[in-house]
Formats: structure tokens, sequence, C-alpha cells
């Protein structure tokens, strides 16, 4: 689906374990509709997803696409905030539970157009094919793991070169100069636009340099500057009224806020770094006006020998995410054996009709 739409991810593959901000891409006390779907992998979900995000395209709405991390090929979301509406693919490891049931969200069953019985006989290839695709998913996550701890130290290194309080202090200028006040109710979204995946490290830059105007990028390859200086943006931000996008770091993501995105004011706080580029036009702040170049030089060899492992580690993480998405493909290919896709087809075009009415 060629659709030029913001993407994120609204789950991590993190150093700290899976981090998923699923239930926070809606919310029940401002209108929000949610649809939770619900089935096997291979029913459907996607399609399901891509043909409501094209519908809404067409009707004129504003859509934000959420890729799947495990497979940046197929979604895990659709978000039209137009019409406060969400779709969502509510199975694990993100699986969500209505806490509003018809108030706000709504469950797709998929499952409902699936052979059971078809099913029942490929049972023990499921169930085989189901735990290996788990293993290897336990093995990515022990590298990511590793790869964090090494960015942690790297961290911290940084931090403790850095005169947090003048970052900070810059900041708050800088916002001050950039975020006027608002009448409305301030709101934050939660989410990433990179992550590991099984094609390596994915970042969606075009999200920043295609839907936003005003973009201040910080240069910090090891991140204490940078959040810093985000933290102080965000609570600037939050306190003029605003709606924003906190977009956390992927493999940190507890510690580390990488960008600040105001989409009222088409402006953007961005954190450039190895696995995030944005185009050199932009207004920079280089890290190192705030940090002692002296200090940071006496670790210097810690440092790059952390990057460089934290690198490899990450390259072993996506290997086995690979070797992961083709079991996964193997579990599909039952399922898909087994669905009646063209009764799934009718009631994504029933759901639509809802959606759109």
């Amino acid at each position: 689906m060629k659709i030029e739409c913001p993407k994120f991810f609204l789950a991590a593959n993190s150093a700290e374990g899976f981090v998923s901000h699923f239930g926070d891409s809606f919310n029940a006390h401002d209108g929000w509709r949610a649809y939770l779907i619900k089935g096997g992998p291979g029913s459907g979900k996607s399609s399901f997803m891509k043909y409501i995000a094209v519908k809404a395209v067409d009707c004129g709405y504003t859509v934000e696409l959420c890729p799947c991390s495990s497979d940046p090929d197929s979604l895990d979301g659709v978000i039209i905030k137009d019409i406060k509406t969400v779709l969502l693919d509510a199975t694990s490891p993100h699986a969500l539970e209505p806490k509003y049931p018809a108030a706000c969200e709504q469950v797709i069953n998929l499952g409902e157009f699936w052979n059971g019985e078809k099913l029942h006989k490929n049972a023990q290839k499921i169930i085989e094919v189901t735990d290996q695709n788990k293993k290897l998913h336990k093995t990515a996550s022990a590298y990511i793991s590793a790869a964090g701890e090494l960015m942690l130290d790297n961290f911290k290194l940084s931090e403790q070169a850095t005169n947090l309080k003048k970052a900070q202090h810059f900041a708050q200028k800088t916002a001050a100069r950039l975020i006027p006040k608002s009448n409305k109710n301030s709101y934050e979204w939660v989410r990433f636009i990179g992550g590991i995946t099984p094609a390596g490290v994915v970042a969606f830059s075009g999200t920043v340099e295609k839907h936003y105007k005003n973009i201040v990028v910080i240069e910090d390859k090891n991140g204490a500057v940078a959040n810093q200086m985000m933290q102080a943006v965000r609570k600037y931000a939050l306190s003029r009224g605003h709606e924003i996008i906190t977009l956390k770091n992927p493999f940190l993501p507890s510690l580390i806020i990488d960008h600040i995105l105001i989409p009222e004011l088409s402006t953007a706080f961005v954190r450039e770094y190895e696995y995030m580029r944005f185009d050199e036009h932009h207004r920079r702040i280089h890290s190192r006006r705030f940090e002692n170049v002296n200090m940071l030089r006496a670790v210097r060899t810690r440092i790059t020998f952390n990057r460089r492992v934290s690198r490899e580690l990450l390259i072993g993480a996506a290997t086995a995410l690979s070797n992961a998405k083709a079991v996964h493909d193997q579990m599909e290919s039952y399922y898909i054996d087994a669905m009646d896709f063209r009764s799934v087809t009718q009631y994504a075009q029933k759901i639509a009709g809802e959606i759109f009415k």
C-alpha cells in the first residue's frame, strides 16, 4: 500500500523487554473508538487494516500507520485521529482486551472465518513452529538486552561528562521561542519511530521530514544531552497546553526520550545518531557544546568498544528475528490455507461502512 502517511511503531523489542504502547494509542475518555482485531497469524489482520487505511485516505482523513516490528511490511495498527478511530492487532505479544466494551472498544474476531477442523488436523505442526518462533524471539531478546547494557554504559558516561543544567536551560529557551501558549488541554501520546526488526534497525525519519515544517536536530550519539533537552521540551510543551507525541528510545525506553513532536505547530525536536538521520539543512544543535571534551576523551576507547559491540549484537538480534519471521511465515501458511478470505473482505467492507458512514 503506497500511502504517504506518518509511520510509528507502537511497541519495541527493547533491552528492558517487550514494551507496548498499544493501549495508549486511543483515549476512551475523549470519545475514541477502538477496533481490537483478533485472529491467528495469516488470518488477514494486516490486510483488514490496510483496507480501512485506504478507505480513510480516500475520504480525506489523515492516517497514521503502525507497522509490526517483527515484520515492517505488515501492519499492527491504523490510527485515524480526525475521527478518533483506531484499529489494532490485539493479539500476543501486545494483546488487548476491552476496558469499556462497545462504549469504546469493539472486538473483531477473524477466527470466525477459519476452518477450525482443518487447523486442528495440523495442530502438531502449528505447535512446533509456534514454539520455535518463541525460542528465536527469546534469542533475539538476549542479544538486545546485552546491546542495551553497553548503550546504557555509554549513556551514563556521557551523562557524567554533560552539563545537564546548561542543556536544560538551553532547551527551555529554545522551546520558549518555538512553542506559544495554547488554550487547549495538553495531552501526550507515546510511541516509537524506530526499532530492531528482521531487516536490522528500521527508522521512520520520513515521518518527521515529510510531515513537519520546523525541525530542530540535536546531534548526540550517546543520548545524555538530547535526553535532557527532550525532557525539558516535553515538560514545556505540555505546560503550554499542547498535544505532543513523545517518541521513546527503542532500546532504553524507560530512560531515554529521542524525539518530541508537536503536530499542531508542525514542530519537531529530534535526536540524530547512528540509527536516525535527518536532512542536513535543518537547524542543528551539537551535543559537544554541553559536554566536557576531556572527560569524554578519557573514556573514548570504552565508548568506541561499547558502540562497536552493541552494533554487532544488534546484527545478531536481527538475524534471530529474521529466522523467527521465516518460521512465522510457515505458521501463517497453515492459517492462510484455512481462511475464508472472501468473507474477511466482506467483513472489512461492513466495518468500513460503520466507520465512514
